[in-house]
């Protein structure tokens, strides 16, 4: 019952205005009544609610949350913000408990190197099939992965980076597979067996726990490790300056350009020019790297091939024979495929090159340029984010041929008409922290605006990819973004219902040293997590872009190659015009 009347509470101002619109007098007491009664109610049993597993409204992402402590920031880009209100206290709590990883043990200095996870000396075993001698199509595989350190002796505590997959090079089979962390050393890797035929597994070791804990000091303790500058000019006098979104401690000592944005609260600053004035700044452009970052010992921990996106080989057999479903039918659909508590279900696989949703729509194929015409005839599709969304413009821009726009070659604004056929298709970078070329400031935009500028309705389709310029930041610094541009979506589909609204999730990309520091799968993973469980219930689409691509043959890159990008591109267009 408490539950029900914390729920009623979230969402009581909206419905009392829709209510009393309608019924300005009449109602007017009544609701009155009610809403003091209702406080009194919840006043009185605060000490009951500070225990209570909450159930909110799907604009929110705190689920089941228990007595939680008070919050507490984790970094000085926390404070940026206004107070949080109490959801958005309450769903910062339970994002960071969500995205919370192991611990390493207390120790009174860091680990040797010869004490911290080794692939190499890692053992993966392959688990009896339950019950029977033999693997079936439907059936679940269980991996085991006990790791070691450098001396060979087993690890006694978890936290390492893994990512598990199956696949079949033979028949372009892949699937990301669930890896579970027991917490002593040992993972389980667990895998649908969705194909027929020959399916091999492969654990790759992304970070040790070691590695982890370096690159979550970072995040914490180095939060302007990435740095951007402006330029300010007045007549024939210029100046540059650094810019950055977290201010620290001692910023009151030096003079500051504030450029929060006036709509969304986003913040931004840059060091005053000493000679021009704030008003005076004419573009943002990437500044470089804080270094250095890591100790020397710490460095040993980022090594490719030895410690860094390391395959972790089998102790026997790393591969299997899949035998048919033991029911009649002799070929797999996705419609057959349902999700099991005890099973692991992932969004997807590939078969045959071709990505298969498990669940939901199912995709066609989009291969010439008129089933895509046909696809995006009548429509209006409003692209926002980074390259990695910047690569979805690209790909179908070379089939609208009748007008293209480039204004920026990286940051846009992209637009493509085809008038025959009423389409019309627009990109535009997210707003700061933008890792780019110079570009005016009159071309940086904010999501969230863009999206309140949108009428919306069932021709409308809008589609953002946000994740690969944040990964430096503290996760306060994404959360903010993103609880800016769902008030903006939940706005958009109110006043314009119908409109859909396709996300892309982060991918894996290509690493070494340098890069892990400001880029490592680890920092996406956080970021990736945060996002799913932000927008879950909102009634969004997902693109599956991290299991798409860890599934995939294809190496790791920030930019994937063209085969999954017309995958992912014939998924959305799957949900721009369902096969009916």
């Amino acid at each position: 019952m408490l539950k029900a009347e914390y729920e009623a509470v979230v969402n009581h101002g909206r419905l009392k205005g829709i209510i009393m619109c309608r019924y300005p007098a009449k109602y007017a007491l009544i609701f009155l009544l009610l809403a003091l009664s209702v406080f009194l109610f919840l006043l009185c049993n605060i000490p009951t609610l500070e225990n209570l597993g909450w159930q909110t409204s799907s604009h929110t992402a705190f689920p089941q949350m228990r007595s939680a402590p008070p919050y507490q920031a984790h970094t000085f880009c926390s404070h940026m913000d206004l107070e949080p209100t109490p959801d958005e206290a309450l769903e910062d709590r339970y994002l960071l408990k969500a995205i919370a990883w192991p611990k390493l043990p207390s120790r009174p200095a860091p680990a040797p190197l010869n004490q911290t996870s080794d692939p190499v000396h890692s053992l993966l075993t392959i688990l009896p099939s339950k019950g029977q001698k033999e693997w079936h199509v439907g059936d679940q595989l269980e991996a085991l992965v006990q790791m070691h350190d450098f001396q060979g002796s087993p690890k006694r505590y978890g936290g390492d980076f893994l990512v598990a997959r199956l696949h079949s090079p033979e028949l372009q089979a892949g699937v990301a597979g669930k890896v579970v962390d027991h917490l002593n050393g040992s993972y389980s890797a667990l895998f649908p067996l969705l194909w027929g035929g020959s399916a091999q597994v492969q654990i790759t070791m992304v970070h040790s726990s070691e590695a982890v804990a370096v690159l979550q000091r970072l995040r914490e303790e180095r939060p302007n490790r990435v740095f951007f500058k402006s330029l300010f000019r007045s007549g024939k006098l210029s100046e540059t300056t650094t810019c950055i979104p977290c201010l620290p401690p001692d910023s009151a000592q030096q003079p500051l350009c504030n450029y929060t944005n006036l709509h969304t609260g986003e913040p931004w600053y840059c060091l005053k020019p000493k000679l021009l004035s704030c008003d005076t700044r004419i573009n943002h452009a990437m500044g470089g790297y804080e270094k250095p970052l890591f100790t020397n010992q710490e460095a040993l921990l980022f090594q490719s091939r030895l410690n860094l996106k390391v395959v972790i080989h089998a102790s026997g057999p790393d591969r299997i024979n899949v035998l048919p479903q033991k029911i009649d039918e002799t070929e797999l659909e996705s419609s057959t495929i349902k999700a099991e508590p005890d099973k692991y279900t992932p969004s997807g696989y590939y078969y045959q090159g071709t990505w298969r949703p498990l669940g939901g729509t199912s995709v066609r194929q989009f291969n010439d340029a008129s089933s895509i015409t046909q696809c995006l005839t009548g429509k209006v599709i409003h692209m926002y984010g980074d390259s990695t969304m910047r690569q979805w413009f690209k790909y179908l821009s070379a089939f609208i041929p009748d007008f293209n726009l480039h204004r920026s070659k990286k940051v846009g604004p992209f637009m493509a008409v085809d008038f025959k056929n009423n389409i019309l298709m627009n990109y535009r970078f997210h707003g700061p922290p933008i890792r780019i070329l110079p570009v005016s400031t009159s071309e940086l935009r904010y999501v969230a605006s863009e999206l309140d500028g949108l009428a919306g309705g069932p021709d409308t389709v809008v589609v953002f990819s946000i994740w690969a310029h944040f990964t430096s930041f503290p996760i306060e610094v994404y959360i903010r973004r993103m609880r800016h541009i769902r008030q903006a979506l939940v706005r958009l589909l109110d006043r314009g219902p119908g409109t859909l609204v396709i996300i892309r999730s982060a991918n894996f990309v290509a690493m070494d040293q340098t890069t892990s520091k400001h880029s490592s799968d680890w920092f996406s993973l956080q970021i990736d997590k945060v996002l799913r469980t932000m927008f879950k219930g909102l009634g969004v689409v997902f693109v599956d872009a991290w299991e798409m691509t860890l599934a995939h043959h294809s190496p790791h890159n920030i930019h994937p190659p063209l085969p999954i990008i017309k995958n992912m591109v014939d998924l959305v267009l799957s949900h721009v015009c369902p096969d009916k």
